[in-house]
Protein backbone atom coordinates (compact mmCIF):
# COMPACT_ATOMS: atom_id res chain seq x y z
CA UNK A 1 0.00 0.00 0.00
CA UNK A 2 1.31 3.21 -1.04
CA UNK A 3 1.56 5.66 2.22
CA UNK A 4 4.30 8.09 1.79
CA UNK A 5 6.19 9.71 5.21
CA UNK A 6 5.12 12.92 6.62
CA UNK A 7 7.31 15.80 5.64
CA UNK A 8 8.59 18.42 7.68
CA UNK A 9 5.09 19.68 7.50
CA UNK A 10 3.02 16.46 9.09
CA UNK A 11 1.17 16.14 6.36
CA UNK A 12 1.67 13.46 4.17
CA UNK A 13 2.59 13.80 0.56
CA UNK A 14 -0.58 13.31 -1.94
CA UNK A 15 -0.42 9.96 -3.56
CA UNK A 16 -0.87 11.51 -6.86
CA UNK A 17 2.78 13.40 -6.66
CA UNK A 18 4.20 12.85 -9.53
CA UNK A 19 0.96 11.87 -11.96
CA UNK A 20 0.13 13.36 -14.97
CA UNK A 21 -2.49 16.22 -14.95
CA UNK A 22 -5.00 14.14 -17.23
CA UNK A 23 -4.84 11.21 -14.96
CA UNK A 24 -5.90 13.75 -12.31
CA UNK A 25 -8.33 15.49 -13.89
CA UNK A 26 -11.50 13.37 -12.82
CA UNK A 27 -12.33 12.48 -9.84
CA UNK A 28 -11.58 8.54 -9.72
CA UNK A 29 -14.50 6.83 -11.68
CA UNK A 30 -13.59 3.03 -9.78
CA UNK A 31 -13.47 3.42 -6.03
CA UNK A 32 -16.68 0.56 -6.83
CA UNK A 33 -13.94 -1.78 -8.96
CA UNK A 34 -11.84 -0.99 -6.36
CA UNK A 35 -13.02 -2.50 -3.83
CA UNK A 36 -14.56 -5.40 -6.28
CA UNK A 37 -11.81 -6.08 -8.53
CA UNK A 38 -8.83 -4.21 -7.08
CA UNK A 39 -8.94 -1.25 -10.58
CA UNK A 40 -8.99 2.55 -10.07
CA UNK A 41 -10.96 3.75 -13.54
CA UNK A 42 -9.60 7.66 -13.88
CA UNK A 43 -9.61 9.27 -17.04
CA UNK A 44 -12.51 11.69 -19.14
CA UNK A 45 -15.94 11.55 -20.15
CA UNK A 46 -15.15 9.15 -23.26
CA UNK A 47 -13.06 6.68 -20.95
CA UNK A 48 -15.54 6.33 -18.11
CA UNK A 49 -18.24 5.44 -20.97
CA UNK A 50 -16.13 3.05 -22.32
CA UNK A 51 -15.37 1.04 -19.04
CA UNK A 52 -18.96 1.39 -17.76
CA UNK A 53 -19.56 -0.06 -21.12
CA UNK A 54 -17.63 -2.95 -19.76
CA UNK A 55 -18.67 -3.94 -16.75
CA UNK A 56 -21.48 -6.85 -16.97
CA UNK A 57 -25.29 -5.79 -15.99
CA UNK A 58 -28.01 -8.05 -14.47
CA UNK A 59 -31.28 -7.69 -12.59
CA UNK A 60 -29.54 -8.83 -9.16
CA UNK A 61 -31.95 -7.66 -6.86
CA UNK A 62 -35.46 -8.29 -9.05
CA UNK A 63 -35.86 -4.66 -9.49
CA UNK A 64 -36.89 -5.23 -13.06
CA UNK A 65 -39.80 -7.30 -12.32
CA UNK A 66 -40.83 -4.86 -9.54
CA UNK A 67 -40.58 -2.20 -12.03
CA UNK A 68 -37.54 0.17 -13.54
CA UNK A 69 -35.82 1.80 -10.72
CA UNK A 70 -35.34 5.31 -11.08
CA UNK A 71 -32.02 6.69 -11.68
CA UNK A 72 -30.45 8.15 -8.39
CA UNK A 73 -29.24 11.83 -9.17
CA UNK A 74 -27.04 12.11 -5.75
CA UNK A 75 -25.98 8.55 -4.24
CA UNK A 76 -25.83 9.21 -0.13
CA UNK A 77 -24.74 7.14 2.76
CA UNK A 78 -24.94 4.91 4.32
CA UNK A 79 -24.10 2.47 1.96
CA UNK A 80 -24.54 -1.28 1.60
CA UNK A 81 -22.71 -3.02 -1.15
CA UNK A 82 -22.77 -7.08 -1.59
CA UNK A 83 -20.15 -8.28 -3.58
CA UNK A 84 -19.88 -11.98 -4.10
CA UNK A 85 -17.24 -14.29 -5.75
CA UNK A 86 -17.89 -17.40 -7.89
CA UNK A 87 -15.78 -19.71 -9.53
CA UNK A 88 -17.43 -20.65 -12.71
CA UNK A 89 -17.17 -23.97 -14.30
CA UNK A 90 -19.44 -24.76 -16.83
CA UNK A 91 -22.20 -22.80 -17.96
CA UNK A 92 -24.72 -26.17 -16.83
CA UNK A 93 -23.16 -26.03 -13.19
CA UNK A 94 -25.36 -24.38 -10.24
CA UNK A 95 -23.14 -21.70 -9.13
CA UNK A 96 -21.89 -21.02 -5.58
CA UNK A 97 -21.07 -18.56 -3.57
CA UNK A 98 -17.67 -19.07 -2.87
CA UNK A 99 -16.96 -15.65 -0.91
CA UNK A 100 -19.28 -13.07 0.28
CA UNK A 101 -18.41 -9.96 1.37
CA UNK A 102 -20.54 -6.52 2.64
CA UNK A 103 -18.88 -3.29 2.03
CA UNK A 104 -19.92 -0.58 4.28
CA UNK A 105 -19.87 3.40 3.93
CA UNK A 106 -21.46 5.54 6.52
CA UNK A 107 -22.71 8.53 5.69
CA UNK A 108 -19.61 10.94 6.00
CA UNK A 109 -18.66 8.38 2.78
CA UNK A 110 -14.70 9.31 3.22
CA UNK A 111 -14.36 5.52 4.97
CA UNK A 112 -15.36 1.87 4.55
CA UNK A 113 -15.77 -1.21 6.50
CA UNK A 114 -15.56 -4.47 4.90
CA UNK A 115 -16.89 -7.71 6.46
CA UNK A 116 -17.31 -11.09 5.04
CA UNK A 117 -19.96 -14.18 5.70
CA UNK A 118 -18.39 -17.73 6.22
CA UNK A 119 -19.38 -19.61 3.05
CA UNK A 120 -20.37 -22.46 5.73
CA UNK A 121 -22.60 -19.87 8.16
CA UNK A 122 -25.44 -22.43 8.95
CA UNK A 123 -28.78 -20.71 7.87
CA UNK A 124 -32.37 -20.69 7.23
CA UNK A 125 -32.45 -19.91 3.17
CA UNK A 126 -35.99 -18.19 2.77
CA UNK A 127 -38.50 -20.01 0.20
CA UNK A 128 -37.83 -18.48 -3.40
CA UNK A 129 -40.69 -18.74 -5.84
CA UNK A 130 -38.42 -17.78 -8.73
CA UNK A 131 -37.18 -20.78 -8.67
CA UNK A 132 -39.50 -23.43 -7.24
CA UNK A 133 -37.09 -23.69 -4.09
CA UNK A 134 -39.76 -24.08 -1.01
CA UNK A 135 -36.56 -23.14 1.66
CA UNK A 136 -33.94 -24.78 3.71
CA UNK A 137 -32.01 -24.45 6.44
CA UNK A 138 -28.63 -25.40 5.27
CA UNK A 139 -24.66 -23.45 4.20
CA UNK A 140 -24.72 -20.12 3.13
CA UNK A 141 -23.33 -20.81 0.21
CA UNK A 142 -26.06 -23.07 -1.38
CA UNK A 143 -28.45 -20.00 -1.40
CA UNK A 144 -27.06 -18.56 -4.77
CA UNK A 145 -27.28 -22.67 -6.75
CA UNK A 146 -30.53 -23.01 -4.94
CA UNK A 147 -31.94 -19.41 -6.70
CA UNK A 148 -30.07 -20.24 -9.82
CA UNK A 149 -32.50 -23.11 -11.25
CA UNK A 150 -34.17 -21.69 -14.14
CA UNK A 151 -36.50 -24.74 -15.35
CA UNK A 152 -35.52 -25.75 -18.88
CA UNK A 153 -32.48 -23.99 -18.99
CA UNK A 154 -28.82 -23.00 -17.34
CA UNK A 155 -28.74 -21.97 -14.18
CA UNK A 156 -28.66 -18.22 -13.40
CA UNK A 157 -26.12 -16.20 -11.14
CA UNK A 158 -28.27 -13.00 -11.22
CA UNK A 159 -31.21 -14.87 -10.23
CA UNK A 160 -29.04 -17.14 -7.46
CA UNK A 161 -27.32 -13.83 -6.48
CA UNK A 162 -31.12 -12.25 -5.47
CA UNK A 163 -31.96 -14.86 -2.71
CA UNK A 164 -28.44 -14.83 -1.79
CA UNK A 165 -28.97 -11.08 -0.88
CA UNK A 166 -32.27 -11.27 0.68
CA UNK A 167 -30.51 -14.19 3.10
CA UNK A 168 -27.62 -11.99 3.85
CA UNK A 169 -30.21 -9.83 4.68
CA UNK A 170 -32.06 -11.55 7.23
CA UNK A 171 -28.84 -12.54 8.68
CA UNK A 172 -27.08 -9.21 9.23
CA UNK A 173 -30.38 -6.94 9.86
CA UNK A 174 -29.63 -4.80 6.51
CA UNK A 175 -32.81 -3.90 5.32
CA UNK A 176 -31.72 -3.24 1.56
CA UNK A 177 -28.60 -3.35 -0.22
CA UNK A 178 -27.83 0.19 -2.45
CA UNK A 179 -25.61 -1.86 -5.08
CA UNK A 180 -24.36 -5.34 -5.76
CA UNK A 181 -21.25 -7.14 -7.79
CA UNK A 182 -21.12 -10.93 -8.99
CA UNK A 183 -17.10 -11.52 -8.86
CA UNK A 184 -15.38 -14.11 -11.37
CA UNK A 185 -12.19 -15.11 -9.14
CA UNK A 186 -10.93 -16.17 -12.24
CA UNK A 187 -11.08 -12.78 -13.70
CA UNK A 188 -8.58 -11.42 -10.48
CA UNK A 189 -5.85 -13.56 -11.81
CA UNK A 190 -5.91 -11.38 -15.56
CA UNK A 191 -6.53 -7.95 -13.30
CA UNK A 192 -3.29 -8.86 -11.11
CA UNK A 193 -1.28 -9.71 -14.04
CA UNK A 194 -2.55 -6.62 -15.76
CA UNK A 195 -0.89 -3.99 -13.12
CA UNK A 196 2.44 -6.48 -13.01
CA UNK A 197 1.62 -8.47 -9.80
CA UNK A 198 0.70 -7.73 -6.41
CA UNK A 199 2.81 -6.98 -3.38
CA UNK A 200 1.32 -8.11 0.03
CA UNK A 201 1.90 -9.95 3.33
CA UNK A 202 1.80 -13.01 3.75
CA UNK A 203 1.21 -14.29 7.51
CA UNK A 204 2.14 -17.33 7.75
CA UNK A 205 3.85 -20.52 5.46
CA UNK A 206 0.94 -21.60 3.41
CA UNK A 207 1.56 -24.70 0.78
CA UNK A 208 -0.99 -24.98 -2.32
CA UNK A 209 -3.74 -27.68 -2.11
CA UNK A 210 -4.41 -27.14 -5.74
CA UNK A 211 -1.07 -25.98 -7.63
CA UNK A 212 2.50 -27.22 -8.08
CA UNK A 213 5.58 -24.43 -8.04
CA UNK A 214 5.04 -24.06 -11.74
CA UNK A 215 1.46 -22.95 -11.68
CA UNK A 216 0.75 -25.81 -13.01
CA UNK A 217 -2.06 -28.48 -11.50
CA UNK A 218 -1.71 -30.81 -8.87
CA UNK A 219 -2.74 -34.31 -10.18
CA UNK A 220 -5.62 -36.28 -8.70
CA UNK A 221 -5.22 -39.16 -6.16
CA UNK A 222 -5.53 -41.77 -8.15
CA UNK A 223 -5.32 -44.08 -4.84
CA UNK A 224 -7.74 -41.83 -3.04
CA UNK A 225 -9.06 -38.22 -2.37
CA UNK A 226 -7.09 -35.36 -2.44
CA UNK A 227 -3.70 -34.78 -4.97
CA UNK A 228 -0.44 -35.46 -5.33
CA UNK A 229 2.87 -34.08 -6.17
CA UNK A 230 4.52 -30.74 -5.09
CA UNK A 231 3.21 -27.88 -3.88
CA UNK A 232 3.15 -24.66 -4.53
CA UNK A 233 4.44 -22.32 -1.26
CA UNK A 234 4.17 -18.95 0.00
CA UNK A 235 6.53 -18.26 2.75
CA UNK A 236 5.63 -15.63 5.64
CA UNK A 237 6.68 -12.20 4.61
CA UNK A 238 6.49 -9.64 2.42
CA UNK A 239 5.94 -11.18 -1.54
CA UNK A 240 5.57 -10.22 -4.87
CA UNK A 241 2.77 -12.22 -6.34
CA UNK A 242 1.88 -13.10 -9.85
CA UNK A 243 -2.17 -13.65 -10.77
CA UNK A 244 -1.94 -17.26 -10.54
CA UNK A 245 -0.22 -17.17 -7.11
CA UNK A 246 -2.55 -14.62 -5.39
CA UNK A 247 -5.31 -16.19 -6.78
CA UNK A 248 -4.28 -19.38 -5.63
CA UNK A 249 -3.14 -18.06 -1.82
CA UNK A 250 -6.51 -16.30 -1.34
CA UNK A 251 -8.16 -19.74 -1.44
CA UNK A 252 -6.11 -21.74 0.87
CA UNK A 253 -8.13 -23.00 3.86
CA UNK A 254 -6.75 -26.15 5.44
CA UNK A 255 -5.15 -26.33 8.34
CA UNK A 256 -2.94 -29.29 7.07
CA UNK A 257 -1.39 -26.79 4.30
CA UNK A 258 -0.90 -24.04 6.93
CA UNK A 259 -4.71 -22.17 7.71
CA UNK A 260 -5.24 -23.12 10.98
CA UNK A 261 -8.06 -21.66 11.24
CA UNK A 262 -9.54 -22.38 8.17
CA UNK A 263 -12.23 -20.88 5.99
CA UNK A 264 -11.98 -17.91 8.69
CA UNK A 265 -8.55 -17.82 7.41
CA UNK A 266 -9.58 -17.62 3.90
CA UNK A 267 -11.76 -14.93 4.56
CA UNK A 268 -8.91 -12.66 6.17
CA UNK A 269 -6.39 -13.52 3.14
CA UNK A 270 -8.91 -12.60 1.14
CA UNK A 271 -9.78 -9.63 2.55
CA UNK A 272 -5.95 -8.66 2.40
CA UNK A 273 -5.32 -9.52 -0.77
CA UNK A 274 -8.25 -6.86 -1.79
CA UNK A 275 -6.57 -4.31 0.03
CA UNK A 276 -3.41 -5.14 -1.18
CA UNK A 277 -4.77 -4.46 -4.77
CA UNK A 278 -6.45 -1.31 -3.74
CA UNK A 279 -2.96 -0.10 -2.83
CA UNK A 280 -1.30 -1.21 -5.49
CA UNK A 281 -4.08 0.16 -8.01
CA UNK A 282 -3.95 3.57 -6.75
CA UNK A 283 -0.05 3.78 -7.05
CA UNK A 284 1.27 6.00 -9.66
CA UNK A 285 2.96 3.05 -12.09
CA UNK A 286 -0.61 2.23 -13.28
CA UNK A 287 -2.57 5.94 -13.40
CA UNK A 288 0.24 7.38 -15.29
CA UNK A 289 0.91 4.56 -17.48
CA UNK A 290 -1.52 4.47 -20.40
CA UNK A 291 -1.08 0.82 -21.74
CA UNK A 292 -0.92 -0.35 -18.16
CA UNK A 293 -4.17 1.66 -16.90
CA UNK A 294 -6.22 0.51 -20.19
CA UNK A 295 -5.30 -2.98 -19.77
CA UNK A 296 -6.31 -3.33 -15.34
CA UNK A 297 -9.43 -1.11 -16.99
CA UNK A 298 -10.30 -3.83 -19.56
CA UNK A 299 -9.61 -6.59 -17.21
CA UNK A 300 -11.68 -5.62 -14.32
CA UNK A 301 -15.05 -4.60 -16.30
CA UNK A 302 -15.20 -8.29 -17.88
CA UNK A 303 -14.06 -9.76 -14.07
CA UNK A 304 -18.13 -8.62 -12.93
CA UNK A 305 -21.72 -8.22 -12.98
CA UNK A 306 -22.69 -4.54 -11.57
CA UNK A 307 -25.83 -3.92 -10.55
CA UNK A 308 -26.28 0.09 -8.91
CA UNK A 309 -30.41 -0.18 -8.47
CA UNK A 310 -30.71 2.45 -10.94
CA UNK A 311 -27.06 4.11 -10.67
CA UNK A 312 -24.38 2.76 -12.73
CA UNK A 313 -20.78 2.32 -11.90
CA UNK A 314 -19.65 5.68 -12.77
CA UNK A 315 -21.75 7.21 -10.53
CA UNK A 316 -20.81 4.82 -7.62
CA UNK A 317 -17.21 5.39 -8.23
CA UNK A 318 -17.87 9.33 -8.22
CA UNK A 319 -19.89 9.25 -5.01
CA UNK A 320 -16.98 6.82 -3.33
CA UNK A 321 -13.95 9.29 -4.71
CA UNK A 322 -13.01 10.00 -0.67
CA UNK A 323 -12.54 6.22 -0.10
CA UNK A 324 -8.79 5.44 0.11
CA UNK A 325 -6.80 2.34 0.90
CA UNK A 326 -6.15 2.75 4.36
CA UNK A 327 -9.36 3.94 4.85
CA UNK A 328 -10.78 0.53 4.66
CA UNK A 329 -11.64 -0.86 7.83
CA UNK A 330 -11.32 -5.09 7.13
CA UNK A 331 -13.77 -6.76 9.85
CA UNK A 332 -13.51 -10.45 11.18
CA UNK A 333 -16.87 -11.96 12.69
CA UNK A 334 -16.23 -14.35 15.18
CA UNK A 335 -17.66 -18.18 14.07
CA UNK A 336 -17.69 -21.70 15.26
CA UNK A 337 -19.17 -24.65 14.20
CA UNK A 338 -22.34 -26.40 14.72
CA UNK A 339 -23.09 -30.05 15.17
CA UNK A 340 -25.81 -32.56 15.25
CA UNK A 341 -24.20 -35.47 17.39
CA UNK A 342 -20.84 -35.41 15.82
CA UNK A 343 -22.20 -34.81 12.05
CA UNK A 344 -20.96 -31.49 11.17
CA UNK A 345 -23.73 -28.93 9.78
CA UNK A 346 -21.82 -25.85 9.55
CA UNK A 347 -20.59 -22.47 11.03
CA UNK A 348 -22.71 -19.78 13.24
CA UNK A 349 -21.36 -16.92 14.61
CA UNK A 350 -20.80 -16.65 17.88
CA UNK A 351 -21.51 -13.42 20.92
CA UNK A 352 -21.27 -9.75 20.18
CA UNK A 353 -21.82 -10.51 16.56
CA UNK A 354 -25.36 -9.29 17.18
CA UNK A 355 -24.44 -6.59 18.76
CA UNK A 356 -21.56 -5.35 15.52
CA UNK A 357 -24.76 -5.27 13.03
CA UNK A 358 -26.60 -3.57 15.70
CA UNK A 359 -24.13 -0.81 15.46
CA UNK A 360 -23.85 -1.14 11.79
CA UNK A 361 -27.38 -0.42 11.84
CA UNK A 362 -26.92 2.47 14.09
CA UNK A 363 -23.93 3.95 12.56
CA UNK A 364 -21.98 3.24 15.60
CA UNK A 365 -19.56 1.16 14.36
CA UNK A 366 -16.33 3.44 15.21
CA UNK A 367 -17.41 3.24 19.07
CA UNK A 368 -17.97 -0.83 18.66
CA UNK A 369 -14.49 -1.28 17.18
CA UNK A 370 -12.81 1.14 20.20
CA UNK A 371 -14.91 -0.99 22.63
CA UNK A 372 -14.10 -4.58 20.93
CA UNK A 373 -10.64 -4.58 18.94
CA UNK A 374 -10.92 -8.42 18.21
CA UNK A 375 -13.62 -7.53 15.62
CA UNK A 376 -10.57 -5.78 13.62
CA UNK A 377 -8.82 -7.98 10.93
CA UNK A 378 -5.04 -7.19 10.77
CA UNK A 379 -2.47 -7.09 8.03
CA UNK A 380 -0.03 -8.52 10.15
Amino acid sequence: MLVGKAGKSGRKPSIWRGVPRWARICTVFGTVLTVLSGAVLVGTEVLMARYEGAVGKADLFGDQAAGAQAKKSDIKGPLNILLVGIDPRTPTAAPLADSIMVLHVPASMDRAYLFSLPRDLYVRIPEFKKADFPGETTKINAAMSFGSKVPGANPDAARGFELLATTVQKVTGIKRFDAGAIINFTGFQKIVDAMGGVDMYIERDVKSEHKQPDGTPRPGNTRGEGYVGPQALYKKGNRHLSGWQALDYVRQRYPKNGVPDSDYGRQRHQQQFVKAMVGQAFGADVVANPIKLDKVLRAAGQSLIFNGRGSSVVDFGLALKDIRPNTIEMIKLPGGGVYEGKKYLGEQFQEGVPDFFTALHNEQLDPFLLEHPEFVNKAK
